[in-house]
């Protein structure tokens, strides 16, 4: 069995158990599963929830893709791929609760194979993020506490690099303003030494497990707060820029299109409602304008 195969099962597994933990905690709704399949490319597991009492769309995927040429996502930022075969394989999943105090979350794990040349390259890349419309620094401290402890417990421990990079990465550059809170982001994660894939897996698996206790006790504390249109008409205007980031500049949407993998699971990650009001800016000193301050880099395990 090849490493991306075993990891497509392990990844399938863990979708599976993640459906049934949201819908479990959502309580109403319940996934749709679509098996997707391409001539020469590979497939995947689509699984989406829509309209439920918690969240309004919930989606986790799973695929596993290959090619006789590396993409131009990748192949124009790693060097020496460009022309060369290459296997895929990654959960992605986006979580949009109904209730406008209640963030949204995404988090992505991935394995990428290169062949051909002097040998076969591997890595593994993702992480966790989440995007509020409304900033509680309890919910920003917890999160990224979680993570750093899931961090901490693979040493070196890259917290503070691979949040840097999350950062960075979730930033959109025409708003000038961070998309959320932030969380980690790494890629091209490679170990060579004796043992050093079945570390890297380690972290993955552990990074997996981490994503119901960073994420759930948050939504216990926010979706129970009652809200109006105005709390509603922000959120959905705060989905817009989450929109921007998704189709402009998210690393992941571009490659499932230039892959032509299956355009309903890679569009998933988007909001299912949506605002673009023309010139709209919160009031001074509302709670709306006070998010600006959550979208800037931040020691968040500093409270």
């Amino acid at each position: 069995m090849s490493h991306a195969t075993g990891i497509a099962e392990m990844l399938r597994a863990e979708q599976s158990r993640l459906v049934a933990e949201f819908e479990r905690y959502d309580q109403d709704g319940r996934f749709r599963i679509r098996e997707w399949n391409r001539s020469r490319l590979g497939g995947g597991r689509a699984c989406v929830l829509e309209r439920g009492r918690i969240f309004e769309r919930a989606g986790v995927n799973v695929s596993l893709v290959h090619g006789d040429r590396v993409p131009p996502t990748i192949a124009d930022t790693v060097s020496g791929t460009d022309g060369r075969p290459f296997t895929a394989t990654g959960i992605s999943m986006v979580l949009h609760p109904l209730n406008p105090y209640a963030p949204s979350f995404h988090a992505n794990f991935r394995f990428f194979s290169v062949t051909g040349g002097d040998a076969e390259e591997w890595w593994f890349g993702g992480g966790c993020d989440m995007t509020p419309a409304y900033g509680f620094e309890a919910d920003a401290v917890h999160f990224h506490t979680m993570l750093k402890t899931w961090c901490d417990r693979h040493p070196p421990s890259r917290y503070a690099e691979w949040k840097a990079a999350c950062d960075d990465y979730f930033t959109i550059p025409h708003r000038r303003e961070m998309r959320g809170i932030g969380g980690v982001f790494f890629d091209r994660l490679s170990d060579q030494g004796p043992a050093g894939f079945d570390r890297c897996l380690a972290l993955v698996e552990d990074g997996l497990a981490t994503i119901l206790p960073a994420y759930l006790p948050i939504l216990d504390r926010r979706c129970p707060m009652p809200y109006g249109e105005r709390q509603r008409t922000w959120q959905l205007q705060r989905r817009g820029r989450y929109a921007e980031f998704n189709l402009v500049y998210d690393r992941g949407t571009r490659f499932g299109l230039q892959t032509r993998g299956n355009i309903e699971a890679i569009l998933m990650s988007l909001p299912p409602l949506a605002r673009w009001d023309f010139d709209a800016h919160p009031e001074p000193d509302s709670p709306e304008s006070q998010l600006a301050g959550f979208l800037q880099p931040r020691d968040w395990t500093r409270g």
